[in-house]
């Protein structure tokens, strides 16, 4: 995963624009509270409907709890396959292969962003951590998340803070510690 960049503020190639206007987002009944995040769950790749159960219901809590009260902003989660994923990757960093997650800010002075995670990827590194996909999926949509806050991990002292913060939103939603033993799954430069 690699962090944000004011360069690549722009919405990657094949992401739909979604209008504010255009309702609820995935699993609401009704407007957001005042302090919660717009979040839009487009799941590009259906394989993911079968890899995770209530995948869009998962994504929009993770991301809630990542969010908190940082004031409305539209984010959308974008989950696709590692095709996609690796042809932004080359597009925006130069690394063609495909990573777990991307975050990509939106123009300077607009809040929130968009996060994409591969399905793959996320298959793969669940796998050798021996972790549920679920748990793996809401750490990267936190992690990704973080990274709309203006969190980073280029630095041992900010990876270890970034660490923290995603250990103590992921607590708060019962999932397991990822970094207790570390494998190095989010953050990773892919």
């Amino acid at each position: 995963m690699e962090p944000r960049s004011s360069q690549n503020s722009a919405r990657p190639d094949g992401v739909p624009e979604i209008s504010p206007m255009a309702g609820p987002a995935v699993g609401l009944s009704s407007p957001l509270p005042r302090d919660e995040a717009e979040v839009d769950v487009i799941v590009a790749d259906p394989r993911w409907h079968g890899a995770v159960p209530r995948v869009g219901a998962l994504v929009q809590r993770a991301a809630r709890a990542a969010w908190e009260a940082s004031g409305q902003a539209p984010i959308t989660i974008v989950l696709d396959s590692d095709r996609t994923i690796r042809r932004l990757n080359a597009r925006h960093r130069n690394k063609n292969k495909p990573t777990n997650v991307l975050t990509f800010e939106y123009p300077a002075g607009q809040p929130g962003g968009d996060v994409m995670i591969a399905l793959d990827t996320v298959r793969r590194e669940a796998r050798a951590a021996g972790r549920p996909i679920r748990h793996h999926l809401m750490h990267l949509v936190v992690h990704g998340i973080l990274h709309l806050r203006g969190h980073d991990h280029h630095q041992a002292g900010e990876a270890r803070q970034m660490e923290m913060e995603e250990s103590r939103i992921l607590g708060r939603l019962a999932v397991p510690n990822p970094w207790k033993n570390r494998t190095g799954m989010a953050g990773g430069d892919q």
